[in-house]
């Protein structure tokens, strides 16, 4: 009697075990219908490959439907991306009242050069690591400013793992850029595009050498472009960054954003995060400004900066109405400087600036980006909102001293393996000195002097090997062809005198 029941009661549990399992399998061919129709009418086809995993599709050229694949794309980018070691050989304190100024960029990636000593001293050799990017098959190599500051030694190391010397053709603090190049042959090399073109909601490889881990690929969308995130304290600093949520850390600096294509449209700088490791967005600085810097660097020796001469700020509706103004897109003029390129044009405080050269400028970060594309002397159409009519003005853009020529800087390849910018000394100085002239070092980078001597930038050579010094063609004359030891003597600013030597024969 208990066998029938317990078999009675079996059944029951199958039965409806059964039943259950077809008015699943029928909801789940329903689901499966409706979702086939939604993706024949969907942008992005969803196909179950793998049981709780789904992979995105899109359409080639041809309209073709194939998975989004970034294989491809790697291929085409790793060999021109580059790891970047940058050491410094002596300690802060020891560089002769060396100083070393607050760094904004650390906030965001850490201390470049780590190493502490136990008696609270920065031991040696520090060594930081970042990343740059082959532009050219002459081996330049772009990077971020603050990768290559304040280094003694730059060394390359390419994707096949070999290594080179870096010379710094150049830096860039306004866009924190830097322009270097290694003598190799059969570079890759990687193209830019033009950066304007980028848009939100695009996908974006960063490709560079994060955390210690080379030539690694992380991707992600466009997120946002022209972000300021106010990192740059230098005083003409231009900030449009493209933003992604592409994984960025510590060592990605100078590394390459690029879209699907496998050319270039950022140089990665900077994150958002509390940790200073990545949880949020990655800021590249827009591969357009690139162009431009890497450019004037080689064609002038500096950046040839072209300024309307305006303080600005992002119109909103909080800013209409504390202005008592009607709310337009754009960028309001809070100040013209006198005699300045947009004083000149007729531009006033007040006016919103909408477009320059058929352009919106709908944010400051904007309007800077555009600017920051043109060199003094350059002439823009500018379209302002004034008192909510539209007018047109053509400004001429001036440089920093309020001229419209450009301000070259002396560059011969003598100089590049020194390391160092000079200036001539002017002549309120010189009898300040009691001096009858002289070449001003005016910023070291890595080179001979950095690696060989314990020169301070805003040392004054007024001989070299006994020679007199007038000018920075003297410097040239001297050095150019020179072989062997080398001996600088010259003047502090303070009054103090020095010698230098060190050798061209290596």
């Amino acid at each position: 009697m208990k066998s029938n029941t317990n078999t009675r009661s079996a059944w029951k549990v199958y039965f409806f075990s059964a039943v259950i399992a077809l008015v699943v399998s029928y909801g789940v061919i329903q689901f499966n219908k409706q979702n086939e129709s939604d993706k024949e009418t969907s942008g992005v086809t969803v196909v179950e490959s793998v049981p709780g995993a789904q992979a995105l599709y899109t359409k080639d050229n041809e309209g073709n439907i194939k998975p989004l694949d970034f294989t491809e794309t790697s291929e085409k980018v790793l060999d021109a991306v580059v790891h970047i070691k940058s050491t410094q050989t002596g300690s802060t304190s020891q560089r002769q009242g060396a100083r070393e100024l607050p760094d904004p960029f650390k906030e965001f990636f850490g201390d470049m050069f780590k190493g502490q000593s136990p008696n609270g001293g920065q031991s040696r050799p520090r060594v930081g690591t970042g990343s740059g990017v082959i532009i050219n098959d002459k081996g330049y190599i772009v990077t971020n400013n603050h990768v290559i500051d304040n280094a003694d030694e730059v060394e390359v190391t390419l994707y096949n793992n070999q290594s080179y010397k870096a010379t710094v053709i150049g830096t860039d603090p306004t866009t924190d850029l830097a322009l270097l190049q290694i003598k190799a042959d059969n570079l890759k090399t990687m193209s830019l595009v033009n950066s304007d073109d980028v848009e939100v909601g695009e996908w974006v490889l960063a490709v560079g050498n994060p955390l210690g881990l080379n030539s690694t690929v992380t991707a992600g969308i466009v997120s946002a472009k022209a972000r300021s995130i106010h990192i740059n304290t230098d005083k003409f600093a231009v900030e449009s960054f493209i933003q992604t949520d592409a994984a960025i850390n510590p060592g990605n600096s100078g590394g390459a954003l690029v879209n699907l294509d496998g050319n270039l449209v950022g140089i990665n700088t900077a994150i958002a995060s509390t940790t200073g490791t990545y949880t949020g967005y990655g800021f590249a600085v827009p591969s357009n400004i690139v162009t431009k810097v890497v450019e004037d660097l080689l064609k002038f020796g500096n950046v040839q900066r072209g300024m309307l001469g305006v303080s600005i700020r992002t119109m909103d509706s909080n800013l209409a109405k504390e202005k008592d103004v009607d709310f337009t897109k754009g960028v309001w003029v809070e100040q013209v400087g006198e005699d300045s390129g947009a004083d000149l044009a007729g531009m006033e405080s007040g006016d919103i600036i909408v477009s320059v050269n058929g352009k919106e400028t709908a944010t400051s970060p904007r309007l800077q980006e555009i600017i920051a594309g043109k060199r003094p002397g350059d002439k823009v159409a500018i379209i302002v909102n004034r008192n909510g009519k539209e007018k047109e003005l053509e400004v001429e853009l001036h440089n920093s001293q309020g001229g419209t020529d450009f301000i070259k800087k002396e560059k011969k390849e003598v100089f590049n393996l020194l390391g160092a910018d000079f200036e001539n000394v002017d002549k309120q100085l010189a009898k300040k000195l009691d001096i009858d002239g002289g070449v001003q070092v005016s910023k070291l980078y890595p080179g001979k002097i950095k690696s060989e001597t314990q020169m301070r930038a805003g040392f004054i050579i007024t001989h070299i090997d006994g020679k007199r010094v007038d000018d920075i063609d003297d410097v040239a004359a001297i050095l150019e062809n020179k072989k062997g030891g080398v001996m600088l003597e010259g003047v502090y600013e303070d009054g103090t005198k020095n010698y230098y030597a060190f050798g061209l024969d290596s």
